[in-house]
């Protein structure tokens, strides 16, 4: 079964830090571009970060200068290194990624199942 599974969320207090990694299944062999998500509640999903496979990046306003993605292509994994974590972070995040390829398949899309941050005041 072709997925992504997301771990290292958790409760942290503000201020603190978490690390956020995304690893696809050994079925998928590259992947154009992966992105992290995150969706609070009662609002609708948002981008955070996205990396490319040539490793240029993007980032919402909100968490520029605090949060890092970066990714490891060999192992299609990608990660969100999350620093001066705010209430306001607090989400679901989901792992995305974008053209990802198997064996005489072409994905457009997939997403993890979430893995939820709760950043304490």
């Amino acid at each position: 079964q072709v997925q992504l599974v997301e771990s290292g969320g958790g409760l942290v207090q503000s201020g603190g830090s978490l690390r956020l990694s995304c690893a696809a299944s050994r079925s998928i062999f590259s992947i154009d571009a992966m992105a992290w998500y995150r969706q609070a509640p009662e609002k609708e999903r948002e981008l955070v970060a996205r990396i490319t496979r040539g490793s240029s990046t993007n980032y919402a306003d909100s968490v520029k200068g605090r949060f890092s993605i970066s990714r490891d292509n060999a192992k299609n994994t990608v990660y969100l290194q999350m620093n001066s974590l705010k209430p306001e972070d607090t989400a679901v995040y989901y792992c995305n990624a974008q053209g990802a390829y198997g064996p005489g398949v072409r994905y457009l899309e997939l997403w993890g199942r979430g893995t939820l941050v709760t950043v304490a005041s």
